[in-house]
């Protein structure tokens, strides 16, 4: 009889641990259904801009929706190169991504935005994408791709990056330079005289440090956060692509979402756009003082001799994916034009 009554008992508390489990899990699963959870994919390091700009593009969702959104942020190309993340997007894998250059393999105008030396500077650039053209070229790219554009941000400077000393345009013969694989930037540079090698960035460092390349293009800040400059010589100032990264949001993701959560997640885009813009600029002159401290020498050159080398590089590529798009940006160029 006592040992009938102990075995009820481990029966009977067995009984109450298991609705206690099944309580737990229900009450688990149902604050899930509650959250959605949303993924946001990028190429760089924790350490950079891009990456201090989609935290805070996170916190500001989570604000906004009052945590009935959130969103996981994937840094150093975890979900993959740009190419995988737009995929993603497309399909719904991948819910946000920031991406650059790599968009025009997608969605063909946006090959127009890549020519070097296309924009005068930095005012230029925002002049253009923050008005009605940037506003246009994201619609239509919504319409061909099912990809949602939310937000331009803004970058520094592409700058040239060498193990072989580059004083004049003359200098880039039979450089091997790695380039993104781009339109633009492959025929721009073979039309300066380089040997241009598209290459995912994710392979740069390994191929500086081995000779398969001599050098690469991009923003300072892009390329101290890799550590590139451990492995190049020289840093030329060519200034030759005033660029932008993209958050581009997965339109099946967004359709998903109630209206409300929408906007927010357009609201949040906008102010993170603000927030990473304002630290482009002082991430750049640090990134420039670091390679400088680090032994790379800073090169200062005459830029006009290489804008003039790409010019047959826009007539033809402006001909081909947009001349009315090409056309308006360089109405707005305080140089007047080509």
């Amino acid at each position: 009889m006592k040992r009938e009554r102990i075995i009820g008992l481990i029966l009977l508390i067995a009984a109450f641990t298991l609705l206690g489990a099944c309580s737990n899990t229900a009450s688990s699963q149902e604050g899930e259904k509650d959250v959605t959870t949303l993924r946001l994919g990028h190429i760089q390091s924790e350490s950079h801009t891009w990456h201090k700009a989609s935290v805070k593009f996170a916190e500001l969702v989570e604000e906004k929706t009052d945590g009935k959104v959130n969103v996981e942020i994937y840094p150093s190309s975890t979900l993959g190169s740009d190419r995988d993340l737009i995929e993603g997007t497309q399909i719904g894998s991948v819910d946000f991504a920031l991406v650059a250059g790599v968009m025009s393999n997608f969605y063909k105008p946006y090959s127009i935005l890549e020519l070097p030396y296309l924009f005068d500077d930095q005012e230029h650039m925002e002049s253009f994408l923050y008005g009605e053209g940037g506003e246009e070229l994201q619609r239509d790219m919504l319409e061909e791709t099912g990809i949602r554009g939310l937000e331009f941000w803004a970058r520094a400077p592409r700058e040239l990056t060498t193990n072989k000393r580059v004083d004049t345009i003359d200098d880039l013969k039979g450089i091997k330079i790695r380039v993104p694989n781009i339109e633009a930037s492959v025929e721009g540079w073979g039309a300066m005289g380089a040997n241009p090698t598209p290459m995912n960035f994710s392979e740069v460092y390994s191929s500086l440090q081995t000779g398969v390349i001599d050098a690469q293009e991009n923003p300072a800040s892009f390329t101290t956060s890799a550590k590139i400059h451990e492995v190049q010589d020289y840093l030329v100032k060519t200034d030759h692509v005033y660029g932008y990264v993209q958050m581009i949001m997965s339109d099946i993701t967004y359709e998903k979402l109630s209206e409300e959560e929408q906007k927010a997640v357009e609201e949040a885009a906008l102010e993170a756009r603000n927030y990473q813009n304002e630290l482009v600029a002082e991430q750049d002159k640090k990134a420039l003082q670091e390679m400088e401290e680090s032994g790379v020498e800073i090169i200062e050159v005459d830029k006009e001799p290489f804008r003039e080398a790409v010019l047959p590089v826009h007539e033809r590529l402006a001909d081909k994916y947009g001349r009315d798009l090409y056309d308006s940006i360089i109405e707005m160029s305080s140089l007047g034009g080509n």
